[in-house]
């Protein structure tokens, strides 16, 4: 572990180092372009993996961040929670993520099959500290997160793409290999890795880790619109969900006038396209949404349009002796709730603070890395019995007529704020709110079991989803 800027700076690039505080001896190493050495090297420069570059670097540590693009760039997901702000004031962006920002003080909902719309104020939550979020543009939201990172000493690197790690045996680290824009190759000899390479999911891919979500399969359509209709006043950075026949669609007002609009969609759905462009497919798709429709009738695309697929899936473990997987390179969820970056961050802070323990102290590893894949799937489960369901005509029909009996409206906001990990106690009130669904779907047993007999035909994989939107 390093305790000035400079000490990292001087194991770059075929230095070693035996000073105190820096615990590794970098053993020897094939002939490469280049030769560095760290104590943790970060994979992907995303939120999780910037924000943990950065607590890692500000407790002293040697860290090497490597980002395959260079930012800004582009990135879907713009839409934040209320507990992302906490994380926000503890990294020292806050001021800098306002300054970019829309205020986002609720979301909305909107289903063909009721004739209002319902909002949600997050300041309604059980947790009235959090009343607001932000919705941002990810290429400026990200950009700066990572140069937060370089300001705290960690060694960023973009245009650089890890390509294989190799890890030592006794625990001895790993050896990585990078492939710089210039072609050049680097070797990294770092003590600890962390995977925090988004939907690329290095490990997951590497390990064979990566598994598709059956529970769940879907994918994404999505552009930028200029001139889209907002609402008024306060409400006008309100996210708007708009439940359709084949998924449902998200509506995100940017702080610069632009929109955010995308489908998701079942599998089933995406093969109709056929030989249409992505532009034409998302317009037609929008044409089957009235109210969006009319929200979008002078609106022009700003941006062009993308497309993933393959949208669910989580790997089978969340770390090894020396690793980590991070946000989305662990697993990614349906967005309907906009818990994404929310649970990258959250897992950097927690991923930190392990990492921290294993090369602080070696024999509290096994305890910290229990207690890492804890905190990994409370989240992604939190959010995952309302996703499962939220195209479920009885959970449609509670989210547009919400009752707050036994504060069970309170609950239902704070997991939309993302209030999963703290101490706020939502916990009886959403088994109250899981007993209430259970019950009305048990009354309305014969719709229930249509509405589960069409989903399990609309999750069927039809043929590779990602194929089906290239």
């Amino acid at each position: 572990m390093r305790h000035g800027a400079n000490q990292c700076d001087a194991i770059q690039f075929g230095e070693t180092s035996n000073q105190p505080g820096y615990a590794m001896n970098t053993p020897p190493v094939a002939s490469a372009t280049r030769t560095s050495a760290c104590d943790v090297l970060v994979i992907g420069g995303g939120p999780a993996g910037s924000t943990a570059a950065a607590l890692l670097a500000e407790r002293g540590y040697c860290v090497t961040l490597f980002e395959k693009a260079h930012h800004p760039r582009f990135h879907i997901g713009e839409s934040l929670l209320p507990a992302n702000l906490p994380l926000l004031e503890k990294l020292g962006v806050a001021d800098a993520v306002k300054a970019i920002g829309m205020e986002k003080w609720g979301a909305e909902f909107v289903s063909p099959w009721h004739a209002h719309k319902q909002s949600f104020e997050f300041a309604d939550a059980m947790d009235k500290s959090m009343p607001m979020a932000y919705q941002v543009r990810r290429s400026e939201f990200d950009e700066i997160l990572i140069r937060n990172a370089s300001r705290k000493n960690a060694r960023v690197v973009e245009g650089c793409q890890v390509q294989d790690v190799d890890f030592l045996p006794d625990n001895a680290g790993a050896l990585a290999q990078a492939r710089h824009d210039d072609g050049s190759v680097e070797t990294v000899h770092a003590r600890f890795v962390l995977d925090a390479s988004g939907r690329d999911t290095f490990f997951g891919n590497r390990l064979k880790a990566k598994q598709r979500n059956m529970k769940h399969s879907s994918a994404a359509i999505y552009a930028h619109f200029s001139g889209a209709e907002r609402n008024p006043g306060k409400a006008a950075g309100h996210i708007t969900i708009y439940w359709f026949e084949h998924g449902w669609f998200w509506f995100i007002p940017l702080a610069d006038g632009a929109t955010s609009v995308g489908a998701v969609a079942w599998p089933y759905y995406l093969k109709t396209r056929g030989k249409k462009s992505r532009a034409q497919f998302l317009q037609e798709t929008i044409a089957l949404c009235a109210p969006l429709s009319e929200r979008l009738q002078h609106a022009q695309l700003a941006s062009p349009v993308e497309a993933t697929g393959n949208y669910s899936y989580a790997c089978d473990h969340t770390h090894g002796s020396n690793y980590l997987l991070l946000g989305d390179a662990y697993t990614f969820i349906d967005p309907v709730f906009s818990s994404g970056v929310m649970l990258a961050m959250n897992s950097a802070f927690v991923g930190a603070d392990t990492v921290d323990t294993c090369l602080r102290h070696p024999r509290h590893a096994a305890a910290a890395l229990k207690k890492f894949d804890r905190a990994m799937r409370i989240g992604p489960k939190a959010f995952s019995w309302f996703i499962y369901r939220v195209t479920n005509p009885t959970m449609r029909n509670m989210f547009m007529g919400p009752s707050n009996i036994f504060r069970v409206k309170e609950a239902l906001l704070s997991v939309l704020a993302g209030d999963v990990y703290g101490n706020t106690p939502i916990h009886r009130p959403v088994l109250l709110f899981k007993g209430l669904y259970y019950a009305a779907s048990l009354l309305n047993f014969r719709r229930t079991l249509k509405a589960w007999r069409m989903r399990k035909r609309n999750i069927r994989v039809v043929d590779e989803t990602g194929a089906a939107m290239s």
